[in-house]
């Protein structure tokens, strides 16, 4: 199978497919998020005064740190740092950027939305965007795929000419489809987050979020250890999905049971936690943490 094509014209114009992917998959997240705050009955609007600023954070800090795991190459290469429609963006990177800055919009125009509860929400969001965003994202750009293998899944790939597993017609040898697996692993996750949504109402504040660390870092620990690094242990990738793993799984088993250990506490005690003002847990800023104003969000 050829790879798809990663580049083409409109008379004088070059249009890169891994632009449009990205274009698609930022303009699909900001239409899931406005739809899952109407469902609950939350303000939207502020959300297109952060769009552009989100994606531009997101890709500022994706590319950045790309570029400091792979510095070597790009100290050869200086040019090839801002060539972005070649691929290379960092989603431990975009979120390092990404996600203060929409907490900052939070905070400015829905102050009464506490930060961990707007995280619980967007959760979600943002593993349907990355099933997405794999599709259209790397499965169509420059190396996109993963180690070489002979098994019949295995596919072609655009590629750079010198590097490893790449022939000189620019046409990589078949490679483990990394892309296609990685956008079934965020399906899959994205699934587990909506069916915790409806069996807990998003409670104890930060549940959902804990459980996306804890299946996003296995998965991206997996992705790395078996279809992607070179060598397969350790890199900064594989390290850092282990800690999001141990910290979400760990985050969640306290949760569940403060929140056991809180319903075993007599009358009169109350945590506060089944208020929509200020429930323990919102942030530890001291900031309301609205969970569902209007019932648990049945989206789909």
């Amino acid at each position: 199978m050829r790879p798809i094509p990663i580049v083409f014209h409109l008379g004088p114009l070059q249009v890169h497919t891994y632009g449009i992917g990205l274009a698609l998959t930022f303009w699909f997240s900001l239409w899931y998020m406005r739809r899952r705050f109407d469902t609950i009955g939350l303000p939207s609007e502020w959300l297109n005064k952060a769009f552009l600023w989100v994606v531009a954070a997101s890709i500022i800090g994706a590319r950045a740190v790309h570029v400091i795991a792979n510095l070597s190459y790009y100290r050869t290469d200086v040019g090839g740092i801002f060539t972005v429609w070649h691929g290379g963006l960092s989603s431990f990177g975009g979120l390092l950027l990404g996600v203060p800055t929409g907490v900052w919009f939070k905070r400015k125009y829905l102050p009464e939305l506490g930060t961990i509860a707007a995280l619980d929400i967007a959760a979600p969001v943002l593993m349907a965007a990355w099933t997405m965003g794999r599709l259209f994202g790397p499965q169509v750009m420059i190396d996109g795929g993963g180690h070489p293998t002979g098994a019949w899944y295995g596919m072609r790939y655009a590629c750079t000419v010198g590097k490893y597993g790449c022939m000189p017609n620019g046409i990589s040898v078949r490679e483990i489809p990394v892309p296609l697996f990685q956008a079934a692993e965020c399906l899959v996750i994205f699934l587990i987050l909506r069916w915790i949504e409806e069996r807990t109402g998003r409670r104890p504040v930060g549940v959902v979020l804990a459980a996306f660390g804890a299946f996003w870092g296995v998965a991206r620990f997996t992705d790395e250890f078996f279809w992607l690094a070179r060598p397969r242990l350790w890199d900064a990738v594989e390290v850092t999905g282990i800690a999001m793993a141990v910290a979400g799984w760990a985050t969640m088993a306290w949760l569940f049971r403060r929140g056991s250990r809180n319903r075993a506490a007599p009358p009169g005690g109350g945590t506060g936690e089944g208020d929509l003002g200020a429930a323990p847990g919102g942030d530890g800023g001291g900031e309301p943490a609205v969970v569902s104003a209007g019932g648990p969000d049945t989206t789909t």
